[in-house]
């Protein structure tokens, strides 16, 4: 579901971001270019979750340190789909992300300067692109991370706050993917277990949002990578093209553009 997520993370993004001037959270406008950058954020951060799997996408951005490390992460968690697929897991990674927006070095001419958030932004947009299937090679993915980084080092490095924010919603809209397919994601209060009593786990249709092991699914998706999984990831992306339309243009000051009814 590599591609899937990663399209996820970053409709969930353009999404909420377009929805803030509409609430009138005026605390977190962001520029275009923050934006953009927060997009292809979300997108990577999106296959965070699946660190605890050795074949996913993730595992293979460094040859034999990717696997060990997801392998360590899947023993940590308990398996595949465990601990690293919890609201827990989700909230320490969104604490972790703000640990990292407050990295800053005072350099030369420069100031103040989030190297924090660039470095990361360098790897998650690896990530997304290599899930995308955008590149060919993970060679080519980590010199395209390298390039956005630098753009977002020079036009949104104003203000990070879009970081965190964008790396907990790619985080989340995975758990909400994995939570729409059989297999289903562990309950709120991981790692403590809670288990479905034998008479549910016995009707045919509970069964299948609550299951044995615990976990809680809401399966409209069927099995992962099924046809049904395919036409919302299609859906997705028609949508992140639309909504990712208006900040670009204003992004690359085309007026004539901007003015069109995205």
């Amino acid at each position: 579901m590599g591609f899937t997520h990663a399209i996820s993370g970053t409709a969930a993004w353009l999404a909420v971001t377009s929805a803030l001037p509409a609430l009138g959270v005026d605390e977190l406008a962001l520029t275009p270019a923050a934006v953009l950058a927060g997009a292809l954020v979300a997108g990577g951060a999106a296959l965070l979750p699946d660190a605890d799997h050795k074949s996913a996408t993730i595992a293979n951005t460094i040859p034999v340190v990717g696997k060990l490390v997801t392998d360590a992460i899947g023993d940590l968690g308990g398996g595949h789909r465990n601990g690293a697929h919890s609201l827990l897991a989700a909230a320490l990674v969104t604490a972790g992300a703000v640990g990292i927006d407050l990295w800053r070095v005072d350099l030369p001419m420069l100031g103040e300067t989030p190297i924090g958030p660039a470095i990361a932004t360098a790897a998650l947009i690896a990530f997304a692109a290599r899930a995308r299937e955008l590149v060919a090679h993970w060679s080519t993915a980590w010199l395209l991370g390298l390039a956005s980084a630098a753009i977002v080092f020079f036009f949104a490095a104003d203000s990070t706050v879009w970081f965190p924010l964008a790396v907990g919603l790619g985080f989340v809209a995975h758990l909400v993917g994995d939570a729409l397919t059989d297999g289903g994601i562990p309950g709120a209060l991981w790692p403590i277990r809670i288990r479905p009593p034998a008479s549910w786990s016995r009707t045919p249709v509970l069964r299948r949002l609550w299951k044995r092991n615990g976990h809680i699914a809401f399966p409209i998706l069927g099995n992962a990578g099924s046809f049904r999984e395919k036409l919302v990831a299609i859906a997705l992306g028609i949508y992140c093209v639309y909504a990712a339309a208006t900040p670009l243009f204003e992004w690359a000051d085309l007026p004539m553009l901007t003015a069109l009814p995205f």
